[in-house]
């Protein structure tokens, strides 16, 4: 979500005593930033930061739109070198600016006549991805669906089973210039889509853009339902472009619109072709973006040499009007002071408390300057920088500050004081360094003495549930200060020897993580999982699929497997589960609720954990309610309206606003009341007790807060925990980017707001190992950094690598690893750190006996999900990598033989294009 943001706020003075808050923001796809708002003390219950059409309130948990404007002090990057320049420093500003263009829409007839095509654009800057689906003519209720392959554009990618995500390439025809980009759909005749439905992301930024809050609509027949959102002629709308919340009015250019009025009471009942009835049209819908822009702001500092006053020359290449708004202080406190005349030209006081000079143009008509004459009586000069009324620039949320050399220092006595200031810092680091544990101590030990108050009394009975959640909050608290003490007090190491937490101890001491060890933490396993998928999107049709794996658990426990994936087992709108609607009834497609248990145990028996696939994004309702809307929930959890998030477009929820991606084809569920999370809480309890569930495979966690998934994990206690976080790669007209860094860091994100909980699906070393593989480009598989690229690169304890699965592979097909190359890459995942899943088809194929080889070297050699690995090359041709000094291996058609001396290999397995070592 992407909005121009004014905060109308007056600048505050005293900084130095100020504690700004940290607001996290969320943003689709992306990861959060900060918004610095002032103290509490400074703001009410009732204060607002409000834009141009939207507005929050200020409270725990506020989804506040981007603003960074903002600097960062840094050394002198040019400092003067004139003898007589006392002080010098560059401030680096980061300030955001607001673009504005246009969105394209064109309808036009293709060049056979017959044919239609639709294309969509954009005149901004950006990296533009189309989001789209369409509309079939028998839909009923679900409004997206996926196109025909013939539909699909040439390097789409497909969004589970109802979107295609397009990225928009540059023009080489258009008159608008380098930026704009556009995107072509062919839409054939005879065609049974009735619309096309999109909304345009730049992933860039992660901001959406859509219509009037909801998806463009682009209708193919002429009897459509008249709807607000449709886009065609003589259709007048308005336009929100994204959430920004400034309406905009259309420019129709098409010379051939006739009205659709006289045929509306000439419906048929046969059903109709939608591209007969089409007329084409253009359209252009304004739009604004907001971008970073990087300047600076110098300052030098000087002595006059007649009146000894201090003369600061400020410079900006800020362009525009600027106002510095300004004082003085007379020691450390920093408290402003307004000094006396002269002041510079244009200069105003402001409250009797600070003064405003607007910054007079430079002579090259670069930017601005200034000029101030500061009597030596003071020590410090301060100020901040006005943009307009609504964009302030500060030092990281403080004053810029400048030292002032007053009448009894000197350069060298300054130098003198600065290396006593180091050296009292040295000292005071060290003082710390020895309190640290004392004071740590101190808070563990009343940690210590809470949990054992709050146990006796909970033993006894004698307090409240709320005092026992006050004594639990003031635990959270004090961890939170110890954790916070620890952390600005460890030693910083390069890159190269960082270690995970979890793994310190596994390699001082590798018995400490075994498979026989306790799981490390609730959600994560041992480290030694090795997950199978037991299911495919097929498996539903036998109508008994849990006794049929219930054969196969000895079978899968002979080849390695740890963990095993059951499908979604709820009643459900569509047969696969993912649809799932009264939560309580477990007789599926896939088989009974005593069925389930039976197969449950069986696993168990042969020595295999069992992850129930729990879909939480979304659930189907039982009932429509007065305007005929499905959003009334029936069973056990009969959930009303307030369940769903309001900003679902379909749904008519009376929620809160959705914390993640709206899922299109059903109600969204409100995560944030807490009705509906103690509800999912009890659920996923009775799934463990009743079922014997161990852990979770988490269905599209995009669509709400990881924080959720954390309440929901802690609550439950699994043993393992995987969410599927799937979203676009980042491309570059139409080539996969080598740089993965934006992607899987939103993965990352989602892990971390699990606080470590559970892990994630690897999508980014999947997608890398397509094009790797596809296109002979082995040198993906290596980062800037000389590192796996993907999550397991970065986080290998919580990443769960593979290469297909129900979405992407079976009978779906919506992102098919490359054909015959499959091996190559299990030998990849099989090999590596994080945690493996290999796909039920897969196993039960011409590759079982292969696979089952790999496992086998996995195990045998401990290979773990923190394992070590060491790229040694990754060129055009051949991937190879020693891992743990224990497994070498490569894939790729080029040569490779691990390095021969101390350590002597042998080849352990080898097939088309792969092949692994052990160390003897």
């Amino acid at each position: 979500m992407s909005m121009s943001t004014a905060l109308t706020l007056e600048p505050l003075f005293g900084f130095n005593t100020r504690r700004d808050i940290p607001i996290s923001i969320i943003h689709r796809s992306s990861k959060p930033k900060t918004l610095l708002l002032p103290p509490p003390s400074s703001l009410s219950s009732s204060t607002i930061i409000k834009s141009s059409s939207w507005s929050w309130s200020v409270s725990h948990k506020l989804h506040a739109p981007k603003f960074e404007a903002f600097a960062a002090n840094t050394d002198t990057l040019e400092p003067l070198q004139s003898s007589d320049v006392l002080f010098s420093k560059i401030f680096p500003i980061n300030r955001t600016e607001l673009l504005e263009g246009k969105i394209f829409v064109r309808l036009d007839q293709g060049k056979d006549l017959r044919n239609w095509e639709l294309t969509v654009g954009c005149n901004l800057p950006g990296k533009w991805v189309l989001h789209w689906g369409v509309s079939r003519l028998d839909d009923v209720g679900s409004e997206w669906d996926q196109p025909p392959r013939d539909m699909i554009p040439p390097g789409s990618v497909p969004i589970k089973d109802y979107a295609i995500e397009t990225h928009l390439k540059k023009s080489t025809s258009s008159s608008e210039g380098d930026n704009f980009h556009e995107v072509k759909i062919d839409l054939t005749s005879n065609s049974e889509i009735s619309a096309i439905n999109f909304v345009l992301k730049d992933e860039e930024t992660g901001a959406w853009f859509q219509h009037k809050g909801r998806d463009f609509k682009v209708p193919l027949v002429s009897y459509m339902k008249e709807d607000a959102n449709i886009i065609g002629p003589k259709k007048g709308f308005s336009f929100w472009p994204g959430a920004l919340g400034q309406i905009s009015n259309i420019l129709l250019k098409s010379e051939a619109m006739h009205s659709n009025d006289q045929n509306d009471g000439k419906q048929s009942s046969e059903p109709k072709q939608g591209n007969s009835q089409l007329e084409g049209f253009y359209v252009e819908l304004p739009i604004t973006k907001e971008v970073t822009v990087s300047n600076s702001i110098s300052v030098s500092v000087k002595k006059c040499a007649e009146t000894a006053n201090n003369l600061l020359y400020l410079e900006t290449d800020i362009p525009g009007e600027v106002l510095l708004h300004w004082g003085v202080c007379k020691d450390d406190m920093r408290k402003w002071e307004v000094p006396p005349a002269p002041h510079p030209a244009e200069t105003v006081a402001f409250k009797n408390r600070a003064l405003r000079t607007k910054l007079q143009s430079r002579d090259s008509g670069k930017g601005n300057s200034a000029e101030i004459s500061v009597g030596e009586e003071f020590s410090g000069f301060l100020f901040v920088v006005k943009l307009d009324d609504n964009n302030w620039l500060n030092d990281k949320g403080n004053d810029f500050y400048i030292p002032l050399s007053s009448s009894s220092n000197s350069l060298t006595s300054k130098r003198k004081d600065q290396s006593e200031a180091v050296q009292r810092e040295v000292t005071k680091v060290e003082s710390q360094k020895e309190s640290t544990s004392t004071f740590t101590d101190g808070i563990i030990s009343e940690i210590r003495h809470l949990v054992t108050d709050i146990s006796s009394e909970k033993t006894r009975k004698t307090k409240s549930k709320e005092a026992q959640e006050s004594i639990l909050q003031e635990i959270e608290r004090l961890a939170a200060e110890a954790y916070s003490i620890f952390r600005t007090n460890v030693p910083t190491f390069s890159e190269e020897t960082i270690v995970e937490p979890e793994a310190v101890a596994a390699v001082e001491s590798e018995t400490l993580v075994s498979p026989e060890a306790p799981k490390i933490s609730s959600g994560t396993g041992t480290g030694y999982e090795i997950l199978c998928q037991g299911f495919n999107w097929e498996s539903h049709k036998s109508g008994r699929w849990y006794m049929e794996l219930k054969e196969k658990a000895a079978e899968l426990s002979s080849f390695g497997f740890t963990v095993v994936w059951l499908p979604p087992p709820t009643e459900s709108v569509s047969p696969e589960g993912y649809m799932p609607k009264d939560l309580y009834n477990l007789n599926s497609r896939y088989g009974n609720i005593d069925e389930l248990k039976d197969v449950v145990k069986s696993f168990h028996r042969a020595g295999i954990k069992v992850l129930g696939d729990v879909v939480l994004n979304h659930r189907c309702a039982h009932f429509k309610n007065q305007n005929g809307i499905w959003n009334i929930f029936g069973g056990r959890l009969n959930w009303d309206d307030r369940a769903i998030v309001a900003d679902d477009p379909h749904f008519q929820g009376r929620g809160n606003k959705s914390s993640g991606d709206n899922f299109h084809a059903a109600p969204n569920i409100d995560h944030s009341q807490e009705f509906v999370r103690k509800d999912i809480k009890e659920w996923l309890l009775w799934l463990r007790k009743e079922i014997g569930y161990d852990g979770w495979r988490l269905d599209f966690v995009r669509g709400f807060w990881g924080g959720y998934v954390k309440d929901y994990l802690e609550a439950s206690e699994p043993y393992f925990a995987v969410g599927e976080y799937w979203d676009s790669l980042s491309y570059t007209y139409g080539e996969m980017d080598h740089n993965q860094d934006a992607h899987r860091q939103r993965i990352i994100d989602w892990i971390n707001a699990t606080n470590g909980t559970a892990g994630a699906f690897d999508v980014t070393t999947k997608g890398i190992l397509h094009s790797a593989l596809d296109k002979c480009e082995y040198w993906r598989l290596s980062d800037q950094k000389g590192k796996p690229p993907g999550v397991l690169g970065w986080w290998p304890s919580r990443a769960v690598t593979f290469i297909e699965n129900h979405d992407t592979g079976s009978t779906q097909g919506h992102w098919r690893f490359p054909s015959g190359k499959e091996m190559q890459g299990y030998a990849y995942i099989l090999t590596h750190p994080g945690t493996p899943s290999v796909f039920f088809d897969h196993i039960f194929s011409h590759y079982k006996s292969e696979i089952s080889m790999l496992l086998s070297v996995r195990q045998r050699n401990k290979l773990h999900c923190r394992s070590i690995v060491k790229i040694c090359k990754a060129e055009r041709d051949v991937y190879a990598a020693i891992i743990d000094d224990k497994v070498a291996m490569k894939i790729g058609p080029g040569h490779f033989e691990p390095p021969s001396g101390s350590q002597k290999w042998s080849s352990a397995l080898e097939g088309r294009d792969y092949k692994i070592w052990e160390a003897s």
